[in-house]
């Protein structure tokens, strides 16, 4: 199945143009299966989220985008908005006692090259990248943003493919027009929160480009591919490694 991991609704998130009814709406409209409402540094009340899932007849999962001195993470299972957690952290002991998980989103914000045609620039910071404390508590990095460029995204897939974190796909819906872009593909069905988490965890999650190519030019991440479960073995082994070795050079092809 199909699910948006990233999106904001006003007024959750004040720089969203998006009625709740309206995403879920033109969600559906695109194709996709589910969708995840993570606002701003604001949690949903469970029986709001609810109470949209119903009146839609639509999986509605509530989440949090949380702004961390080490970037945005998008946090599953936490249900309200805690002090300190702007220090990554302080956020993931809190998402762990909550029993959640965390993603990084659009990891490229403040960690890309400034030349983005010199290949020395572009590995450099894609290792200083590596090196980010946050990531150590993620169980995937957000690979395709709907809001982000095919050079930004490309550093967060590169990024992702370095330390063998898995990599999920987000619209990143502030507008309309952002709605349907991309989204993360689950080989199981999920109906509710805890069902999300457990796969996110198990990395077992694939970003997919429903533009065909205005976010990538990468075609494997046009349709999820045949092999996905060797994809995702690859992955889980090159993070083993890089948990063992730390940040390498690797020239992205």
């Amino acid at each position: 199945m199909l699910i948006d991991l990233h999106t904001h609704t006003h007024p959750g998130s004040w720089d969203s143009f998006l009625h709740p009814d309206e995403l879920i709406e033109r969600s559906r409209a695109a194709g996709l299966d589910a969708v995840v409402l993570s606002e701003h540094d604001w949690a949903w009340e469970p029986d709001a989220v609810q109470a949209l899932a119903q009146r839609h007849n639509f999986p509605v999962i509530a989440g949090m985008e949380i702004n961390t001195e080490d970037g945005h993470m998008l946090v599953y299972g936490m249900h309200k908005y805690v002090f300190g957690m702007h220090r990554a952290h302080e956020l993931a002991g809190h998402v762990s006692d909550a029993d959640g998980v965390m993603v990084a989103a659009h990891p490229y914000r403040r960690q890309t090259p400034w030349v983005w045609d010199k290949e020395q620039e572009y590995l450099d910071a894609l290792m200083r990248a590596e090196r980010n404390p946050a990531y150590r508590f993620t169980a995937a990095l957000e690979v395709l943003n709907g809001r982000g460029s095919l050079n930004e995204n490309r550093f967060a897939q590169d990024l992702a493919a370095n330390m063998g974190m898995p990599g999920t796909g987000g619209t990143d819906s502030h507008q309309r027009t952002d709605i349907g872009k991309t989204a993360t593909y689950f080989e199981r069905e999920i109906t509710n929160e805890r069902e999300l988490i457990e796969e996110l965890r198990a990395g077992r999650c694939w970003a997919v480009d429903l533009t065909q190519g205005s976010l990538t030019k990468d075609p494997v991440r046009f349709a999820v591919p045949e092999d996905v479960h060797e994809q995702w073995a690859l992955l889980a082994t090159r993070r083993r490694e890089h948990e063992h070795a730390g940040p390498h050079v690797h020239r992205p092809s």
